[in-house]
């Protein structure tokens, strides 16, 4: 971790499950220490030395606390919380709006729309996850990064559900401006920890290739976006979305194993064309 950087949800995460410290306190100790082996370290010869918060929370999270947290965001002319109240939300879990965190917490809630939470969704969500204070909640959201960009079953989970959260009331699809928006955040994110790691083969054992040789590239994303832009579609179909979350973790670098006859949308068909006159360009 670069000494001008701040400390990563990974790191941070990890050194809450490492040491039991809180979010704050791990923030704390990373940003001074740089590392986390040496942050670590140095909390477990003083601990108390940012002693600012307690240990994660143990005991069974209080319905009552997580319904006042609630009330403390809702939007006084709506039953659930609207824009205003997520924006608070997000400096008090200091994330910026347009963290991919945001979308792993949003599912998580059960958030039926971008910038808006329901009550019962918020409720029975920090609930499932041990949280009834906004420390707990710091932990769990930097746990909630941590998975989405190492865990490919957690990822996915979070990926499926985006869909639906980004849409507009009554559309089948997805706005293309927004699925790219989406795919800007998910995608980096799961390349970084692992997530979106390449299959190697489509059996049940999921075989993953350990040495990173294989699989999607982060230009391949500035690729299909080049590519959807030029072929002019308004949206993002559902079966287009979940599709694709296969395709980058099972296709090759340089797309010869792709199997033009399977059921892919034609979209992704197009597009393995588009990419394999792409790379012979370059090697010309």
């Amino acid at each position: 971790m670069s000494s001008k950087s701040k400390a990563s949800d990974v790191d941070i995460a990890s050194f809450c499950s490492v040491t039991g410290a809180s979010y704050k306190d791990a923030k704390k100790f990373l940003e001074k220490h740089k590392r986390l082996d040496a942050a670590v370290d140095a909390y477990y010869s003083n601990p108390n030395s940012f002693a600012t918060s307690t240990k994660l929370q143990t005991s069974a999270p209080s319905t009552s606390k997580i319904n006042a947290s609630f009330d403390e965001y809702k939007d006084p002319d709506s039953e659930d919380i609207m824009i205003n109240g997520t924006i608070k939300l997000c400096e008090d879990l200091e994330k910026d709006p347009e963290d991919v965190v945001l979308l792993a917490v949003a599912y998580e809630l059960k958030a039926p729309e971008i910038g808006r939470w329901t009550r019962k969704g918020w409720v029975d969500g920090w609930k499932a996850n041990g949280c009834d204070s906004l420390p707990a909640m710091q932990n769990a959201v930097a746990r909630f990064g941590h998975q989405l960009s190492t865990d490919p079953a957690y990822f996915r989970k979070v990926y499926l559900y985006t869909f639906d959260l980004g849409r507009t009331d009554g559309a089948r699809s997805l706005a293309m401006e927004t699925a790219q928006a989406f795919w800007s955040l998910l995608i980096p994110h799961g390349l970084k920890g692992g997530a979106l790691s390449h299959i190697s083969s489509t059996d049940s054992d999921d075989d993953v290739d350990m040495n990173g040789a294989e699989g999607w590239r982060p230009e391949y994303t500035d690729w299909w976006f080049e590519f959807l832009n030029e072929k002019g579609g308004k949206g993002v179909s559902k079966d287009t979305w979940s599709m694709f979350l296969d395709f980058m973790r099972s296709i090759d670098t340089k797309f010869e194993k792709y199997d033009m006859e399977a059921a892919w949308p034609s979209t992704i068909d197009y597009f393995v064309e588009f990419a394999k006159e792409r790379l012979a360009s370059s090697r010309a």
